[in-house]
């Protein structure tokens, strides 16, 4: 079964409170999103680092419910 971008948002504001996150999705079918987040706990990580983050923050439902999922993290003011 397919994930909403709200059921998305909320797993990642809840991992991430203090994040802007704006999620897209690219097919109309519920399966192939995008997603841009902005958070403070980005902050001097790497790129692979930020992502793993958000990827955590979804508790195992990249590759099971959640098909596919383009990242684009951010750290504010940056």
């Amino acid at each position: 079964m397919a994930m909403s971008a709200s059921e998305i948002t909320n797993m990642i504001k809840e991992a991430l409170p203090d994040a802007d996150v704006r999620i897209e999705d690219l097919r109309g079918d519920g399966d192939h999103y995008a997603a841009y987040i902005t958070s403070a706990a980005f902050e001097g990580k790497s790129r692979v680092q930020q992502h793993q983050i958000v990827y955590a923050a979804l508790q195992g439902k990249m590759g099971n419910e959640l098909h596919a999922l383009a990242l684009q993290t951010f750290v504010p003011n940056a």
